[in-house]
């Protein structure tokens, strides 16, 4: 028998090419996966970053540049470059003339739907809350979503985020109340049928101000970048 018969004959050795055939395609496919993902990666990025630049400064009222700054081990901050989202950071704002206005903070919690990435300036000198920006949701549309909505937005043009008199926490807890009954400043005035998701907000915000405030106050001298006795 000839060898090209026994080939014929050997549905075996067919087999065996045909499973490193599609191992190849297979190959393929994945390496154009990985090179299309890197390909996009930068430029996603590069969308995220413009994003949170421009929520910055819807953030904090009257500036007109921004400064990252890291926290560091030691509970300080330092001016920082780095976009690994592990390392957390706040922005600072600052007017035409260098002088600080205020600092933006991101927070995250659950939502209704999914995740809630939120972004709020906060004006150190009178210790309120002077902004909010929902930098990504998955909120129910015409229901959850209505916290970006200008009525909900009014809750945080200036929202009382004091500490107390020994700068470790919060004064007055930040809270959700029923729509129609917000009667103190650190109060947010709840949307009627979205009640989970205002809610959320306000546990976030709470837990963030609870976390952030003391170290940004007690910090400030880190923020000024005219101050000359640093």
């Amino acid at each position: 028998m000839s060898e090209h018969k026994q080939t014929e004959n050997n549905p075996q050795g067919n087999d065996k090419k045909m499973v490193i055939a599609m191992g190849s395609i297979g190959l393929i496919c994945a390496l154009l996966i990985v090179l299309t993902y890197q390909g996009t990666f930068a430029s996603i990025e590069k969308n995220k970053a413009e994003a949170l630049e421009k929520a910055i400064f819807k953030v904090l009222p009257g500036i007109s540049k921004t400064k990252a700054f890291q926290l560091n081990q030691d509970q300080t901050f330092s001016e920082t470059n780095a976009t690994d989202p592990k390392i957390p950071k706040v922005y600072a704002g600052y007017d035409s003339i260098g002088q600080l206005k205020g600092i933006a903070v991101q927070a995250n919690g659950k939502g209704y739907g999914e995740v809630l990435n939120l972004l709020y300036g906060y004006d150190i000198d009178n210790q309120k809350i002077v902004g909010f920006y929902v930098l990504e949701s998955k909120e129910t549309p015409g229901i959850g979503d209505k916290i970006e909505k200008e009525d909900f937005l009014a809750n945080f043009k200036a929202m009382d985020a004091a500490l107390n008199d020994d700068f470790t926490k919060i004064k007055n807890e930040i809270t959700t109340v029923k729509h129609g009954e917000k009667t103190n400043d650190w109060q947010i005035d709840g949307i009627t049928g979205a009640t989970i998701t205002s809610r959320a907000v306000g546990n976030i915000l709470s837990m963030s101000s609870n976390q952030w405030m003391q170290l940004i106050y007690k910090n400030k001298k880190s923020f000024l970048i005219n101050d000359k006795s640093k």
